[in-house]
């Protein structure tokens, strides 16, 4: 459910934060963070596609083929 995927995605953020201990700044704890959570959402909205875009590019060529 949408809580354990918090609950996981909060986790991954304090494991990576306790790696390097004490930041510098609030600007590098911001810029770990912020990288984590593109990864993540790339991650995720690959992985939530079901028709590779190459299916979707062949279907059209022969849609305009017929």
């Amino acid at each position: 459910s949408s809580t354990n995927m918090l609950e996981r995605l909060n986790r991954e953020i304090r494991r990576r934060t306790n790696v390097v201990g004490i930041f510098p700044s609030m600007d590098s704890y911001i810029r770990l963070v912020t990288t984590y959570l593109i990864e993540y959402a790339a991650d995720w909205s690959s992985g939530r596609c079901y028709i590779k875009p190459e299916t979707i590019q062949l279907t059209q060529e022969d849609r305009m083929a017929a």
